[in-house]
């Protein structure tokens, strides 16, 4: 079975009101998205987090930020990345989870020797 991820993309930050270089001025305009990827297999899962930037210099396309979906952030957010970003992140979470499914290396303690109770006689 293939691993699944999800993406979370509503944690951003944006300028109040940006002017891009064809003089276009809007207000509440996205530029970093705080991401959180989270792969599982099922059992095991693994999560990533980050920032991605997003591009301001044209806002010709723009969305008001009232009518903007978790969906559209997520878009945005794999499309600022390209491809090979987003494949690297799934290929990461793929590893770690993996290695929670079959750990190659695991840590153990050691225990200590329980001391000898001395007996005092019953009097």
């Amino acid at each position: 079975m293939a691993n699944t991820y999800s993406w979370d993309c509503r944690t951003v930050d944006a300028y109040p009101t940006h002017t891009d270089e064809n003089g276009v001025t809007e207000s509440q305009v996205v530029y970093n998205v705080h991401y959180r990827v989270t792969g599982t297999d099922g059992t095991n899962s693994s999560t990533v987090i980050g920032t991605q930037t997003l591009e301001t210099a044209d806002l010709s396309g723009f969305t008001a930020f009232d009518a903007v979906t978790h969906e559209d952030m997520i878009a945005w957010t794999k499309g600022a990345m390209g491809t090979e970003r987003v494949s690297e992140i799934e290929a990461s979470l793929d590893s770690q989870i993996a290695d929670l499914a079959a750990p190659s290396s695991v840590t153990l303690t050691i225990a200590e020797p329980t001391p000898e109770v001395e007996e005092t006689p019953a009097e």
